[in-house]
């Protein structure tokens, strides 16, 4: 087994912890409502304080782990999630529940920024992403089935993200052994692919926005619109939680034969086709497909989101300003979905965020075809002038290995700047050219006529 699996599970883990607490938003949202008297409103804006809190750390350490190193900021993360998430659940008045709930949020993006930075010098980002993706979605999964019956008010879910928290903490030791894969890069440096890794947080905001829109206000499609019962949502939401686990399995097996560019266009489609119908639908059966289809789509387009924006810069800092931006977006969802609905009804409110998810899809995949997302086919590569390398490989029976193979990713082509000594000209070194110079002419002749 090579070292690179190993060198990746510590990541996947502190990832994991770093991402539950917006997995079980709406169940922590749900519970401070019902068990601490809160509006919906106002356990909404809770949920906001958190992820808010875990993007400011995300924006803090962009550009920092690499000059802390991996282990240190990975636990300091992990304590205040345990320390705040833990308080949230002791405590049984809102202001104490408010603060160790922003506590736990700046621990829990402090570990995402860590698995960010991680995961962007990996050989294969976007295995690796998956596989974060995965764990995540498995562990949520868990606590999804576990959590409706055991209780416990608001204090279970804060006490799980907290255990979750403390059973990673042994992985961060092995943090210290993660050597980047890239090139040496300088401590300060400017950051790489300013236009496109701006471009992409902009639209994983914009695109995290719209979708937390509709997951914040799903349970309350299927009980207004389609009034169904609390089990069969539940039962509705496990199933798609389900078809999730798959997506991201799928995204791993499919890896970058396709390259980013497709994934991304195509899955933003669909996951626009299915907001619409999902807040849309007037039956069980409508209601179940699009919320299915969606959650399949939705972290599969996800992990190569994060993948890009991984191979944006080998250090990290566009994976976590872009997953910081993300986390931004995910808060102020909530908010969109129920002011659309209020004002506007739940399919106006799809078409909306249907649309808004098209448009963010073209320059978002505009940056994936411009950063190398696109697969090595024929007339993919060429040299100044030349053939194309791939059909060169196909034809001419190249050394295998001397050139990529059909459908693999292109490679990145890092520009090294170097530093030219103009010599000034002697002026004795020029002569007319001619019979003048005869001695010259005869020693040149002489020499060349010895070899």
């Amino acid at each position: 087994m090579s070292s690179r699996p190993r060198a990746a599970w510590p990541l996947v883990a502190v990832f994991t912890a770093g991402y539950l607490a917006a997995y079980l938003l709406p169940t922590i949202v749900g519970r401070l409502s019902v068990h601490l008297g809160l509006s919906t409103a106002q356990a909404g804006l809770v949920g906001s304080a958190l992820l808010l809190s875990s993007a400011t750390a995300g924006f803090t350490l962009a550009g920092r782990v690499e000059t802390y190193g991996p282990r240190r900021p990975a636990r300091i993360g992990l304590v205040l999630a345990m320390v705040g998430y833990g308080c949230a659940a002791l405590a049984g008045s809102v202001p104490l529940v408010v603060m160790g709930t922003v506590i736990g949020g700046f621990g829990s993006g402090t570990a995402t920024a860590v698995a960010a930075a991680g995961i962007a010098a990996q050989r294969d980002p976007h295995r690796t992403s998956s596989l974060g993706l995965l764990s995540v979605s498995a562990t949520a999964g868990a606590l999804y089935l576990t959590i409706p019956h055991l209780g416990g008010g608001h204090r279970l879910p804060f006490a799980s993200i907290a255990l979750v928290a403390l059973l990673v903490w042994p992985a961060t030791a092995r943090l210290g052994g993660v050597t980047p894969t890239g090139p040496a890069t300088p401590a300060a440096g400017r950051l790489p692919h300013r236009r496109s890794g701006l471009v992409l947080a902009g639209g994983m905001l914009v695109w995290s926005m719209a979708q937390n829109a509709l997951w914040g206000v799903s349970s309350r499609i299927g009980v207004d619109r389609v009034g169904l019962s609390e089990v069969t949502i539940g039962a509705v939401f496990a199933a798609a939680l389900g078809a999730g686990l798959l997506g991201v399995m799928g995204a791993g097996m499919l890896g970058a034969r396709l390259g980013r560019a497709v994934p991304i266009g195509l899955g933003t489609v669909i996951i626009s086709a299915s907001i619409v119908l999902s807040s849309s639908a007037g039956n069980l059966g409508s209601f179940a497909t699009g919320e299915i289809l969606w959650n399949t789509v939705y972290p599969v387009v996800l992990s190569y989101l994060i993948g890009l924006a991984a191979s944006l810069d080998v250090r990290g800092r566009w994976a976590v300003l872009a997953g910081s931006a993300s986390s931004v977006g995910v808060a102020c969802g909530p908010v969109l979905g129920s002011v659309l609905s209020e004002q506007a009804g739940y399919p106006v409110m799809g078409l909306i965020l249907g649309a808004v998810t098209l448009l963010v899809a073209a320059p978002v995949t505009a940056v994936a075809l411009h950063t190398g997302g696109r697969p090595l086919v024929p007339g993919s590569v060429r040299r100044r002038g030349g053939a194309p390398a791939a059909l060169l490989a196909v034809t001419t029976g190249a050394v295998p290995g001397a050139v990529p193979r059909l459908g693999s990713p292109e490679q990145a082509v890092a520009e090294i700047s170097l530093p030219v000594r103009r010599r000034r000209p002697v002026r004795a070194a020029f002569r007319t050219a001619g019979p003048a110079g005869g001695a010259g002419q005869s020693n040149a002749y002489a020499s060349t006529s010895d070899r």
